[in-house]
């Protein structure tokens, strides 16, 4: 699945996914496997998420996520950040937000 690079730091390397949840879905993925520079993943990912958020854009929101072990979803089993851009409308209901990741344990409000 990397393949399709946006961009290349020393860090870590920015990918499209391949399977984009929504328009603009990347993935961060460091170079080297440790808490450290997965941290920087992380930072990258929330930095490009706000200053969407505040281009003039139709981006209003983004989620930040990570899945370790199959019991989570991981399917690429090297630690790897997703960022995924949000739009006013993309879900009818986006309470819960990423606990949404358990079907029916999104919306803790009703």
């Amino acid at each position: 699945p990397w393949t399709d690079v946006e961009i290349n730091t020393r860090d870590f390397v920015v990918y499209r996914d391949k399977f984009p949840v929504t328009e603009g879905h990347l993935l961060i993925v460091p170079k080297v496997n440790n808490q450290e520079e997965l941290l920087k993943c992380f930072k990258f990912a929330t930095s490009v998420g706000s200053d969407n958020v505040e281009a003039s854009n139709n981006v209003t929101g983004f989620n930040i996520g990570l899945n370790i072990g199959t019991s989570a979803g991981q399917t690429c089993m090297y630690p790897h950040v997703h960022l995924i851009f949000r739009r006013d409308g993309d879900t009818p209901d986006p309470v819960g937000g990423v606990r949404n990741v358990i079907p029916g344990k999104g919306n803790y409000q009703k």
